[in-house]
């Protein structure tokens, strides 16, 4: 006398040939849906799960559904249901706070090291022409916009790109700025 181990498992291989019907129109049917689960979803593993749910739903709800020739629709609907359900339910991991909580402080430096670069960015400003320095100082220093630098100046906003794109060349090649690179 043999006996079944597992009931569940042998109970669903007999149901997967209850609706023949079922299994006609998933094999039929089953790439065009699964092109519509993607457009769903970003993953096209999730894609894969979220059409599996709704087969699964349309499945259990098999006998019910009147007219078969809406089955596409039924499993869209299926589809958008379900994405909107698991959408609902994701994890938040942000949490609305009455204060912002201190931003990490950036590890402070040796401060001998950090004058000494200060002074190496200066004398390397120094040594450029006065109207790329001027631009320099303008741009990154007084945090101005490449029009606002053009205004003072009185040139054009290309003058000023131009000239602090050679500014910046002139300053990456300068021997004393090499340790910050």
């Amino acid at each position: 006398m043999t006996t079944s181990v597992c009931t569940s498992a042998s109970n669903a291989a007999t149901r997967t040939h209850a609706y023949p019907s079922f299994s006609s129109y998933m094999r039929a049917r089953q790439p065009v849906l699964l092109r519509t689960a993607r457009s769903l979803t970003a993953n096209p593993c999730d894609a894969e799960d979220l059409l599996q749910t709704a087969l699964t739903k349309t499945y259990v709800a098999w006998e019910r559904i009147e007219d078969h020739r809406a089955l596409d629709g039924y499993v869209r609907r299926a589809l958008v249901n379900t994405r909107t359900s698991q959408w609902r339910k994701r994890k938040v991991d942000e949490f609305a706070c009455d204060e912002l909580p201190e931003p990490a402080a950036p590890p402070a430096g040796d401060p001998a090291e950090q004058q000494a670069l200060h002074d190496a960015m200066w004398r390397a400003i120094a040594k450029l022409p006065a109207r790329q320095r001027a631009m320099v100082v303008l741009r990154y220093y007084e945090d101005l916009s490449e029009a606002q630098t053009a205004e003072v100046l009185g040139v054009s906003v290309g003058t000023v790109k131009s000239a602090v794109s050679r500014a910046l060349g002139k300053l990456r090649e300068d021997p004393e700025l090499g340790p910050v690179r």
